[in-house]
């Protein structure tokens, strides 16, 4: 298997530096971020923002469903990464995904049950251990 690739560069104090991200596939090239993308709101991406990014879980709930003999059409998935300051910091409380899928042939519960056990399977979902993902999926 394949190992991915990234890094990141920060220069400067936590308030007023700046950073840069790049990937080896060329994808994120000097892509920038800050503490007011990260802490407030600004124009630049941030780290739950990639985090957050929840390509892993669709590819993952898809497969499991088109294993089951289902014709997915599409899933999508929204993620919402919570960041909260908390007496020991900054902390990732808990990710909430928004998942609705266009399946053939599923009814609602089972589409429900395979959504359920793909949360903690994905290989994403299984380095994040540590904050609550919450799922909310429904079909189209």
């Amino acid at each position: 298997m394949p190992i991915r690739r990234a890094n990141a560069e920060w220069k400067g104090d936590l308030l007023k530096g700046k950073g840069s991200l790049n990937s080896d596939s060329g994808l994120l090239k000097n892509t920038s971020y800050d503490f007011g993308s990260r802490f407030e709101s600004g124009v630049n991406t941030n780290p739950e923002e990639l985090i957050g990014a929840a390509g892993c879980y669709s590819m993952a709930l898809a497969n499991g469903l088109s294993k089951e003999g289902f014709k997915v059409n599409s899933i999508k998935t929204d993620a919402n990464v919570h960041l909260e300051k908390l007496d020991s910091g900054f902390t990732i409380t808990k990710i909430e995904l928004n998942c609705v899928g266009d399946v053939e042939g599923i009814d609602a519960a089972t589409f429900a049950k395979h959504a359920e056990q793909t949360k903690g399977g994905c290989p994403v979902s299984k380095a994040l251990t540590g904050p609550t993902i919450i799922l909310n999926a429904k079909l189209k």
